[in-house]
This record gives structure tokens, sequence and C-alpha cells, in this order.
């Protein structure tokens, strides 16, 4: 866990949310933030509470992480500030729901480039600078989607599924060298993810509270854990998967997530 103030996280999808909460819970640890997010007006107004409130800095900058080029865009922008990060939290991501082949193709790519590349992007960027220092934290927000393929939700739980493996690995990677690698992978939570993909059953369980998945993400940081799942109930579920045939989790799964409603046209959404 990354020590002492005057240091900087940056969050993406930091506008609503698990990302908006992770933002005014490390501001109140007297760290600096930089909120990066496409949603320029709630960027401000959230810079300005963190400010007034916790006496630190918070930096804008906005960007939609789905283009090919904005990683490198968002990290140039730090270094012309001078800011030098030592927590990326990479937050941003949407889902799509619906059948595979009935799913706009470019929307399920701008999924895939902001769920998986832009993550990997930005942990590539900023990873270096934290080993030259010899510390720093990558949280990397996954899902319990990530632990079983998830019919009619394809590829988010494919692009979920990435960054759980990915991070583990980099965790391992990097648990000597001074650079602690965390795997959050919250269950349904009350923000607007759900209410914007429009689609009910998209949405498995009792829903958490964004402050409860971030307490657990900073509990487990402390910990050196390279994954957690919040609630009791969501982490059996994610063990559970791996001990039942898949062809009978696949069936569960797909059950538990099928469109209810012909004719579903599922909204990206977007922190």
């Amino acid at each position: 866990m990354i020590k002492g103030q005057h240091q900087w996280v940056l969050i993406t999808g930091a506008s609503s949310g698990i990302g908006e909460v992770f933002a005014l819970e490390m501001a109140s640890k007297g760290k600096n933030i930089v909120l990066v997010a496409r949603t320029e007006s709630k960027l401000n107004q959230l810079a300005e509470r963190i400010e007034r409130t916790y006496q630190v800095r918070a930096e804008v900058i906005v960007s939609d992480l789905s283009e090919v080029e904005a990683p490198q865009n968002v990290y140039e922008e730090c270094r012309n500030r001078g800011i030098h990060i030592d927590m990326l939290i990479n937050n941003a991501g949407f889902a799509t729901h619906g059948c595979f082949e009935q799913l706009d193709g470019s929307r399920q790519q701008e999924e895939i480039m902001l769920n998986v590349l832009a993550l990997t992007n930005m942990t590539h960027l900023f990873l270096p600078g934290m080993l030259q220092k010899k510390h720093g934290a990558v949280i990397n927000v996954s899902s319990t989607a990530a632990f079983q393929p998830d019919p009619y939700m394809a590829v988010y739980g494919a692009t979920k599924a990435f960054v759980l493996s990915f991070t583990e690995a980099l965790y391992e990677e990097n648990r000597k060298r001074g650079v602690q690698f965390l795997a959050l992978c919250p269950g349904s939570t009350e923000t607007s993810f759900f209410d914007v993909v429009g689609a009910d059953e998209a949405s498995v369980g009792k829903r958490d509270t964004p402050e409860h998945v971030v307490a657990v993400a900073m509990r487990a940081l402390e910990s050196g854990k390279p994954y957690a799942v919040p609630g009791a109930r969501n982490y059996w579920t994610a063990q559970f998967t791996r001990l039942i045939p898949r062809k009978s989790m696949l069936r569960i799964v797909g059950s538990m997530l099928r469109p209810r409603s012909e004719g579903i046209k599922p909204e990206k959404v977007q922190a």
C-alpha cells in the first residue's frame, strides 16, 4: 500500500459510482487525485468537492478511453502537468447484454477497447514510473463475471476474465518489486451500470454499495491479496464455479442472464 501524503492517484471512470467513491476515499487519506472520464461537468464538480473538503489537489482529464490513443494522451497530459502517478485505479468499463449476434458490432468493439486494451495500456504506461520508485499500486476493476463464461453477456464476461488473469499475473511479477496489484471483482453494485444496460436480468443477486466495494478493496490491498470479491455470497459463488462441471455452470448462468423480452437493444454504460 502506498503511504504518505502528496502522492498522486489516477482513477478512470471517476465521474460516478465506484470510481467516485475511490476518489473520495483516496482524497480522505491525503492523496492528490487525477480524475479521468468523459463527462467534464461531473469531473469538475467532483474535483471542486475534493479540493474543498480534503485540501488536496484534484486534476481533471477528460478522455474517452475506448479510443485507441486515449491512454497515451492521458499519460502525456500527466507528464505535462508534472504529475507522477503512485497509484492507478483502472475502473472505467461498460457492459452489453443480449444475444451476441444481435448486438451492435461496433459497440462490442468499444467494450473490448475500453475494458481490455485501455486498461492494459494504462498499466503499461504508468507501471515503469512506480517500479523506478520501488513503490506503488494498481487496482484493476474486474467483476464476478470473470469467474465463468457469461451467456448473453459473452464479451463483457470475457473482458473481465482477462482483467482478472492479467492482474494476478502482474501481481506475481511485481510482488517483490515494490508495486502491488489487486483485481477487484464486485458483483452487482448500486451504480448506474445496470440501469443503462437496460435489462434487470443482467443484475444478479442483491446489489452491494460502492462504499462497501471500495472498503473491501482497501482492506485487500493492505493485506497484499491478489484479488478481492466483496460480499460473502459473491465470494463463495465465485469459488463454486470452479467445482461443478463447466457445462452445468453454463446452463445455470445462461438461465439467469437470458433476456426476458424480445428485441432488446442494450445500451452501453461507461463511467
